[in-house]
Order: structure tokens, then C-alpha cells, then sequence
């Protein structure tokens, strides 16, 4: 999630987070989230109807369509803290989706987590941490083992500040790229180091895309259109993840068709976010961001069979997952 929107005050008890406010927010102070046993509304029962469930834990019982025998299943989800989550139904997601490759950021962990929810079904979990204490982290964890893993931004100045914010598995058909991408901070303090990251992770992503097709996954922390948040107009170059330089670094990175937003190129007209603040009653009121995306390179565009945002999970975070569906080519996609 990017960095605090502008006029906002931090979240009680985590100093550190990424969470973005919006100045077309209210302002006010935020309510303690407390997990509840009573769900309301059922998942699919909100699902069904315009309203969006606004439960403060996910409930035991979650279904999905099953996923085809042909096709690998992607799911990416910002968690904003895996101990946090983990209170709060992380495990009930986990399980319904059952992804062959699940991608989380913001994880804030300090050290391989011992899960046996994840551990007794991903046999191949890498964890990107942080050098900073409970804060960012990014993760991938695979059914299927990699050729190769990395964990760095080629030519990054700092590479102390990309710790924790990008994770690279490399396998036989296609690459699959992990990031928590560094927002602009609250002010836009921060735009600086962000053009930075942008710079050398466009060249990074051209670079692997020449070698062989990319998955790149995860909260990318940018609105790239006007259709991407609530409200755009407010927003413009002055909140992190809507600025010139922020919507520019994104739309180079689609630059020549070589690589395709898929949810936005399959809903070219849709308003459908994945990102919701605690603070001011933003679920319920629909005022969000799309800030969590599956950017593919154009050549696996045809092979993609689904993409879509998860709205229904919400509760055990402020951000809902992404998945994505892409056909199999041998063992591999």
C-alpha cells in the first residue's frame, strides 16, 4: 500500500506502515479494528448484492470457483502485517484460494515466519525482510520450485532500502516478480527515492522480459488511471500513488504493448479497487484505490484465462487480493 495520503494522521500502533489517506478523505481518527465472531454481512451474501462485506475478520467457511487442471493459479495480497492478518482469517483465505504461487507484501516479519498454513502447502517459501524492524516485506511462495531466486533491484544506489520490497523467481517458462513498491510519502517527501526505484525497476523488468516472458504481482502502489481511485481530482499530484511522475513510471513500463495491465486491459471501463482505508468508513462508502495489479508480458497475454480482485475478501486486511489464471505449458506456465 503506498505511504500515509496527505492530511493524514499515522495508524494507532503502526508507526511504520504504508497505508495510504487520501485528502478526499475525512479526517478524523481512525477506530480500533478488533476482530469479531459476528460476520456481517456474509461474504456471499455481500458478494451478491451491490453492498461490500465490511467484516472486521473473514469467516471459516470461504468458497471460490475451482481453479482448471490447465491452468496455474497466481494470488497476490498485501496483508498489512502477517501477524495482524493471521488474527484475523489470513489462514481461511489461504485455504479457499489455494494458489500454486501466493505473492504477499507487506508482511512486516522479521524473520522466516514458521506458519504450518503456509509451510504444509507451499514447500517453496522465499521472504524478502526488511532492515527495518516490522516493516514492508514481500514473499513468494510456490507449489512448484524455481530455477533461481533474487531478492535485489540491479543497480539501485541503495540496495539497504529495496530489502524487503522485491522478491524474483525465476522458472523454466517465465519469470514471477514480487514488489512492495515504494510509495511517495506523506507530502510527496519521498518521490525522490521513488523515481529512483521506478528508473532502475523499468530497466530491470525490460531486461528480464528479453530473456523470457514476466509476471510482475503485488501492491504496486500506483493508481495508474483516473479509473483507478475514487476520487481522481483531488488526488492529482498531491497524494502518493496519483502523481505525474508515479502514473508516467507505470505507463512506461506498458510502453510498445510489450507489457499489459491485465485486469484493466479485461475490464477496460470498470471502477474496482483493491484497497480501502480503516479510517473514515472507506469500504462502506466505496472510496478506494486500485493499487494491487498482475502486469504480464504481452506473449503470456493470450494464455491468461482470468484476472480478477477478490472484493470479497475483506476484513483480515485493508487491501483485497488479486488473482490471476494463466494456461500451463509443461510443469511450468
Amino acid at each position: 500500500m503506498p505511504a500515509k495520503r496527505a492530511a493524514a494522521t499515522k495508524r494507532k500502533g503502526e508507526p511504520d506502515s504504508d497505508s495510504p489517506v487520501s485528502p478526499n478523505e475525512d479526517v478524523g481518527e481512525k477506530e480500533e479494528e478488533k476482530p469479531s465472531n459476528a460476520i456481517r454481512p456474509a461474504l456471499k451474501q455481500a458478494a451478491s448484492s451491490k453492498r461490500k462485506p465490511t467484516n472486521k475478520v473473514l469467516p471459516v467457511k470461504i468458497e471460490f470457483p475451482p481453479k482448471s487442471s490447465e491452468a496455474i493459479r497466481i494470488a497476490a495480497w498485501n496483508i498489512c502485517g502477517l501477524a495482524a492478518s493471521s488474527k484475523k482469517g489470513f489462514k481461511h483465505y489461504v485455504e479457499a484460494e489455494d494458489a500454486d504461487i501466493l505473492v504477499l507484501t507487506e508482511t512486516k516479519v522479521n524473520e522466516n515466519p514458521v506458519d504450518p498454513t503456509l509451510s504444509s502447502r507451499y514447500p517453496h517459501r522465499y521472504w524478502a525482510i526488511s532492515a527495518k524492524k516490522t516493516y514492508s516485506g514481500t514473499a513468494i511462495l510456490s507449489k512448484m520450485k524455481p530455477l533461481s531466486v533474487d531478492y535485489t533491484l540491479p543497480g539501485h544506489p541503495d540496495p539497504g532500502s529495496v530489502k524487503g520490497r522485491i522478491v524474483t523467481l525465476e522458472f523454466e517458462s517465465a519469470y514471477i516478480v514480487g514488489t512492495y513498491v515504494v510509495n511517495a510519502g506523506t507530502g510527496l517527501k519521498t518521490l525522490a527515492e521513488k523515481n529512483t526505484w521506478n528508473a532502475h525497476f523499468d530497466a530491470y523488468i525490460r531486461a528480464l522480459d528479453a530473456k523470457k516472458p514476466v509476471v510482475w504481482t503485488g501492491d504496486l502502489n500506483v493508481a495508474p488511471t483516473a479509473l483507478d481511485l475514487a476520487n481522481p481530482k483531488p488526488n492529482w499530484n498531491k497524494t502518493p500513488g496519483y502523481t505525474e511522475d508515479e502514473t508516467r513510471a507505470f505507463a512506461r513500463v506498458l510502453e510498445d504493448g510489450k507489457m499489459v495491465d491485465v485486469w484493466r486491459h479485461l475490464h477496460p471501463d470498470l471502477k474496482h479497487y483493491t484497497y480501502f482505508s480503516y479510517r473514515f468508513n472507506c469500504r462502506a462508502k466505496g472510496t478506494g484505490w486500485r493499487l494491487d495489479h498482475f502486469v504480464v508480458s504481452e506473449r503470456l497475454l493470450q494464455k491468461v484465462k482470468l484476472c480478477e480482485i477478490r472484493s470479497e475478501i475483506y476484513g483480515a486486511s485493508d487491501h483485497c487480493p488479486v488473482v490471476l489464471e494463466i494456461e500451463k505449458s509443461g510443469n511450468d506456465f
